[in-house]
């Protein structure tokens, strides 16, 4: 990326807690010989940075719980921020609601993960696509049906299908429905949280292969969330690696792949068995993710790292250049190590 283009999505240090209501999960505590219930926080994002060039996609990986769908909620705006900043162009829209917000929703939309759910099944098709071109006042009744039935066609279903309900389509098919109502106000940026995780593996492959369709056709640029590596090493030119709330590397895909550097990203990606052997590259990190209401001291990985040293247990690792294109949080790279 140009330094003198700015990219089309920058993230800068964003935190995202979440309280914990008193009740079930809530410390007990002992103080004066009374018990005393405790509030606890979710750290769900810890100080994310990341910036997302126009016309790419950057996949976002991780655990489960480690904060994607978190974050892909937070930039679109449905969590606001704790803290931290995020950049739509050269506009700071991380602090905006309504009618301030407003113009960036038009631009910035998402797909979710359940096509079970996210469609409202007492709502037509026609309406659940065409909603949102409703909500942002554009164009007439008319018209509005006219880019309905378009944007069926577009993601490979009927036009006629605009007066049928979710109920009668597959999840493949509510996942289409999902993508024509994420373009429906010619959006630039589009946050897929997980969007084939809910389907078959047979239609999986569809459903990557028409996002990369649309995002040819219409200049399209994509926040991928996803826990597949095999459909973001199908589908992204950029892949962001995340544990408990932070970023620990980002590099192109293909160098990724082929080499990770962080000790986690390892880890994580000999999760995918080698085709030849029929094996894992290598043995699986020890014990369990930490839970984000108490977050280990220095870097988070440390209690399953099998490179941990004595720096790991006390220092947060800053996030340095390893190569061009490649950024690591890792003592390993600070101190010279690898």
């Amino acid at each position: 990326m140009s330094a003198a283009v700015p990219p089309l999505l920058r993230v800068e240090g964003l935190v995202k807690h979440f309280p914990v209501q008193k009740g079930f999960f809530d410390k007990l505590t002992l103080r004066d010989g009374r018990v005393r219930l405790v509030s606890q926080t979710v750290h769900a994002l810890n100080g994310v940075s990341l910036t997302i060039a126009r016309g790419e996609t950057l996949a976002l990986v991780g655990e489960s719980g480690c904060g994607k769908s978190t974050l892909a909620k937070t930039v679109v705006g449905l969590h606001p921020p704790t803290s931290g900043r995020i950049w739509y162009g050269a506009e700071e829209i991380g602090g905006l609601t309504g009618a301030a917000r407003r113009p960036y929703q038009k631009r910035i939309q998402m797909i979710f993960q359940d096509p079970f759910s996210s469609l409202n099944p007492r709502k037509k098709i026609a309406d659940i696509v065409g909603l949102p071109m409703l909500v942002h006042g554009r164009s007439s009744r008319t018209a509005r049906r006219t880019r309905v039935e378009e944007l069926l066609t577009k993601v490979g279903l009927d036009a006629a299908y605009a007066e049928r309900y979710p109920h009668q389509f597959s999840g493949g098919q509510r996942q289409r429905i999902g993508i024509a109502r994420a373009l429906a106000c010619e959006p630039e940026l589009v946050i897929a949280d997980e969007p084939i995780s809910a389907l078959d593996v047979s239609i999986q492959a569809q459903i990557l292969n028409l996002l990369m369709d649309m995002q040819e056709e219409f200049g399209l640029t994509y926040l991928f969330v996803s826990h597949d590596l095999s459909a973001v090493r199908h589908i992204s030119s950029r892949v962001a690696v995340m544990y408990l709330g932070l970023l620990v590397e980002t590099a192109d895909t293909e160098a990724i792949f082929a080499e990770p550097l962080h000790p986690y990203t390892r880890l994580l990606f000999s999760a995918i068995p080698s085709l030849d052997r029929l094996e894992f590259r290598e043995a699986a990190a020890d014990g369990e993710v930490p839970t984000p209401i108490e977050l280990p001291t220095g870097c988070p990985f440390h209690p399953r790292c099998p490179d941990v040293m004595e720096p790991c247990r006390t220092d947060r690792p800053a996030t340095i250049t390893a190569a061009p294109g490649r950024h690591v949080a890792c003592h390993l790279y600070a101190s010279g190590r690898r």
